[in-house]
């Protein structure tokens, strides 16, 4: 194995990936099997760069100030003095050569300079492998250097420092510009029908190496954890006694668990939602119809024709295990096609998140938008299938409760549960274009994570609350409900203003009613918002969900733990995903995010670190 050239804080020159500037940079570590030097630029950004990208201090001589190459600011003074013809051009009505033009000088002994001028075109980089730019989103990785692309060109977004001096001495050839013009026009012709859809952007990304959730063993553990899991709340929420003492309940028998006729029910129900509406694509840019409300409204119209023409809706509460069990294994002939699938889309379509290995890849995704045709699978099961169901569920949960009780109107508490969670939902899909930016389209593959999360657990465990009040009614008095309406309120605001201010300030960082908030630049060209309601913890609206979650839990009372393990698990989720968070950008803003945590210190509590 060679040794290691340079030394970890020695001071060099790093080439920029993509081209042929190089910068003074600082050696931060080696990595001695891939033989990569992790590098710091002096605006912050942190890149990793192959040896031979890598050259001493004194391999760069300084000019001699007589030499013909001048400097960066005399070249834009000499431009600004020179006239706009090209220096490879005479004058009109004189074709004299260069040489010739230089003997005659000498001749009449004028001490006159020669301005050169050339056309400087600005620089288009290829992305290279360290660098990841997704528009509608927030992931920018740094990774590798030494994966190339060929054939696609993409914008890369430099610091301030580099984006000008790439600018200033870009001599790329006429004919190149032209190609890459040509590229640009064509994407830009590339038009769908419909109504306006929201675009996003997709560059190659390299594949992981740090894996999460415990690698491929803890992959495992969660594929078979959850659906166990699942399964057991929902036995144990039958129960007369759901507390922890009568635990394990007694498992069911395989006809309690299986019913063909569930199973196309279900499979009718996801494909009625894929009729209702798909999403677009055009090659590079993915573009989405934001269709959800209406998907909703329309589902809504035949839940209550249905309800209108005597259908008991009541047999989804009888046959809610196997329903869940349907929903289960449907989630995973969907991950395995959808590994399959992955295995012939271009490694410019994998997720970031993908590492290669096989069993962490199919729970993670290994592709990040998995297509059929133009059918775009992940957003749709993100909106349709699991959070429209949700709302089914809570409402065959509440004609239930009136059934099995006997009553003639719902219980209060199961009002309240149901209406939290259907103004929760509504609002996911009214405001549909901020799932756009959110960790699971722009970051997470779509494999089993996502899939069983989706179809299996939104609708069958969040709807938790309303499937225990069934068969554990609670009295809830006003005054409580009143305090319980209010703390959910408390919740909403936090929740819709800071996820508002956020899609507010990425669409349009310059506009005028933002012009009071409080920014860090980064080396990416983007700011941290540091003032607002992102200055007063660095995650509001996992605040605001977290105070959401506790009040759909309270209408069911104190008697029993199981209500609230919707509380317990999305605490645990957030927790987890902020990490997650803050270890992406770290990464991606560099010493602008360290910035940042000293001006925001607190995570999702306030005077909780």
């Amino acid at each position: 194995m060679p040794s290691r050239k340079f030394a970890e804080g020695e001071v060099v020159r790093g080439r920029w990936p993509g081209s042929s500037l190089y910068y003074e940079v600082e050696i931060l570590s080696h990595d001695s099997k891939t033989q990569l030097y992790t590098v710091k630029y002096k605006d912050g950004t942190e890149l990793e760069l192959k040896e031979s990208d890598v050259k001493p201090l004194k391999s760069f001589k300084q000019r001699k100030s007589g030499s013909t190459s001048s400097s960066p600011s005399r070249r834009r003074r000499s431009r600004s003095r020179s006239r706009s013809r090209s220096p490879g051009r005479a004058p009109k009505g004189s074709r004299r050569s260069a040489s010739a033009s230089h003997q005659a000088d000498v001749k009449e002994k004028e001490p006159r300079r020669e301005i050169l001028q050339v056309k400087l075109t600005p620089l288009v980089l290829k992305p290279f492998g360290n660098s990841i730019n997704i528009y509608n989103g927030e992931p920018e990785h740094m990774e590798r250097n030494d994966v190339s692309l060929k054939n696609k060109q993409e914008r890369v977004i430099l610091s301030p420092e580099s984006s000008y001096m790439a600018t200033q001495y870009s001599l790329r050839p006429r004919r190149e510009e032209v190609k890459i013009k040509e590229i640009e026009f064509k994407e830009q012709k590339l038009v769908t029908k419909g109504p306006a859809p929201l675009e996003t952007f997709q560059v190659t990304t390299p594949q992981r190496k740090d894996l999460e959730f415990g690698g491929a063993p803890g992959a495992v553990l969660i594929m078979l954890g959850l659906p166990a899991c699942l399964l057991l709340l929902l036995l144990q929420c039958r129960q007369k006694d759901p507390s922890l003492l009568s635990f394990p309940p007694p498992l069911p028998t395989l006809d309690e668990l299986w019913e063909t006729r569930v199973c196309g029910i279900y499979l009718l129900w996801f494909f009625v939602q894929v009729v209702e509406g798909t999403p677009l694509v055009d090659g590079r840019r993915l573009k989405y119809r934001l269709n959800g409300f209406y998907a909703f409204v329309l589902t809504s119209a035949v839940v209550g024709a249905s309800l209108f023409w005597g259908i008991e809706l009541c047999y989804v509460y009888t046959h809610f295990l196997q329903f869940a069990l349907a929903a289960t294994v449907f989630s995973v002939v969907l991950s395995v096609y959808l590994y399959a699938h992955s295995l012939k889309a271009p490694k410019d379509e994998l997720s970031p998140a993908s590492s290669g290995n096989v069993v962490y890849d199919f729970f993670i995704g290994r592709e990040l938008n998995p297509r059929i045709g133009a059918f775009d699978l992940k957003y749709f099961c993100e909106l349709r299938p699991g959070l429209i169901g949700w709302v089914v569920v809570n409402l065959v949960m509440l004609l239930a409760e009136m059934k099995v009780q006997e009553r003639g109107a719902p219980s209060l508490a199961m009002v309240l549960v149901n209406s939290f969670q259907l103004f929760y939902v509504v609002d996911a899909l009214w405001n549909e274009e901020a799932l756009l930016t959110t960790m699971d389209i722009i970051h997470d593959g779509f494999g089993f994570m996502l899939a069983f999360g989706d179809l299996v657990w939104v609708p069958f465990t969040y709807s938790l609350q309303a499937f225990y009040l069934v068969s554990h009614p609670h009295d809830l008095s006003w005054p409580l409900a009143s305090v319980i309406i209010a703390l959910k309120l408390c919740g909403y605001v936090i929740f819709r203003c800071a996820n508002s201010q956020k899609n507010a300030f990425r669409k349009n960082p310059t506009d005028p009613k933002l012009a009071h908030l409080k920014t860090i630049h980064t080396s990416t060209g983007k700011n941290l918002l540091v003032s607002g309601w992102w200055g007063f913890v660095r995650h509001p609206n996992y605040l605001g969900d977290l105070i959401m979650a506790l009040a759909w839990s309270l209408p069911c009372g104190f008697n029993h733990l199981l209500p609230y393990f919707y509380v317990i698990y999305f605490t645990v989720l957030l927790v987890h995903r902020e990490a997650r968070d803050e270890h992406q950008c770290k990464r991606k803003y560099g010493l602008a995010w360290e910035k940042y945590c000293q001006r925001v210190p607190y995570r999702i509590l306030p005077y909780v670190y």
